[in-house]
């Protein structure tokens, strides 16, 4: 499954890249260059960091039904006592 960022991401993205390369490594890359490594990092890295949150969302969901019957169940036929008495009112 392809990495893709709606229009407003893509934006705040690429202004991100550029403070970035500014403020941190006192560069200036053009707006094509820094497009260019987004769609790198999106087509390189992307899909690992993908994987890994579809990873975590299995796993969480697996120990939340692991723990489905101990959390909701609800004994059956548990009107009447189990010693066999009356059950009195």
């Amino acid at each position: 499954m392809a990495i893709s960022l709606s229009d407003e991401q893509r934006k705040q993205a690429l202004v991100s890249i550029h403070r970035f390369w500014v403020e941190e490594l006192e560069l200036e890359l053009g707006g094509i260059e820094e497009a260019r490594l987004l769609d790198f990092l999106l087509r390189e890295i992307g899909p690992s960091l993908y994987n890994q949150g579809v990873t975590d969302a299995q796993t969480f969901l697996r120990d939340r039904l692991a723990d489905l019957e101990a959390s909701c169940y609800e004994p059956e036929f548990a009107y009447w006592p189990k010693s066999g008495a009356v059950r009195r009112k």
